[in-house]
Formats: structure tokens, C-alpha cells, sequence
């Protein structure tokens, strides 16, 4: 299973984060810290102050922090909130074409629950568990394709 780029920034802010209660960190600095372009950084930041996981102060003395609630979110609940992809493979050609097999495919629906069941082993992993050591090894950014 292979996470989307957007739940990787997500969950490396709130694992930085978790690390670091005790401080506001700014955008920037998340995006350096963990080795990310800042504007994925931004957009993470702002999805998970809509999910209340972040408290976001503006101004020059501003940054992130995050909240109790946000250490508390189930990992396999928030990854599959955030997972927006519908099916683990494309089942449609780059020309829109479908593929050949749709019609009485099986793969499909097993790789569906084999996606359920990868969420399911997280769901009792909070994020707070992830925040217990302040490793500081960065981790490449995965590719966008």
C-alpha cells in the first residue's frame, strides 16, 4: 500500500508537531524540518486546522501547534478521511478507455479490502503514540506522478 503524497505531509506535520508541543512552529520551518516543499506543507496545515488537529496563531509571533484532539485522532481513520483516491489501481486507461476485465473483475473489490484492512491495523495507533521519540532522520518526500 502506498500512501498519497498529501497523507505522508500530513502525517509528518503532526508527528513533528507532536514532538514539539510545546512550540509554535512555523510553516516554513515545518517544510524544512521534515524536508517537504512549503507549499504542501501550507496546504497539510490548513487541512488539518479544518480538522481541528492544529492550532494556527498568525502575525509575526505566530506558527502551529497542535491540539489534544489532534493527538488523540485515530492514524488509520485520519489516513483513510484523507485518502481521496477511490480504487488502489485505475481501471481506466490515460485515454479513458476501461479496462477490458471491469466488467466481472475481481481484483477490484479484493484490493479494496486488502486497503480496509491496512486501515483497520492503524486504527488503534494514535498520533500521539507516533510522538513519543523525537527521532529527527528526515525521510525522502515521495514523487508526485
Amino acid at each position: 500500500m502506498k500512501l498519497s503524497a498529501f497523507v505522508d505531509v500530513c502525517l509528518r506535520t503532526l508527528m513533528l508537531l507532536g514532538s514539539q508541543r510545546d512550540q509554535q512552529v512555523t510553516t516554513r520551518e515545518i517544510a524544512e524540518q521534515i524536508g517537504v516543499p512549503y507549499n504542501h506543507v501550507a496546504k497539510a496545515v490548513l487541512e488539518l486546522r479544518n480538522r481541528r488537529a492544529l492550532e494556527v496563531t498568525r502575525g509575526r509571533y505566530g506558527g502551529s501547534q497542535i491540539t489534544e484532539h489532534g493527538l488523540q485522532l485515530s492514524v488509520g481513520g485520519l489516513m483513510r478521511d484523507l485518502d481521496d483516491r477511490d480504487d488502489v489501481v485505475d481501471c481506466v486507461s490515460e485515454a479513458g478507455v476501461p479496462c477490458p476485465l471491469l466488467a466481472h473483475c475481481k481484483l477490484r473489490s479484493a484490493l479494496r479490502r486488502a486497503r480496509e484492512a491496512f486501515y483497520a491495523e492503524l486504527d488503534s495507533l494514535l498520533v500521539a503514540d507516533l510522538t513519543a521519540t523525537s527521532a529527527k532522520a528526515l525521510l525522502p518526500f515521495p514523487l508526485v506522478h
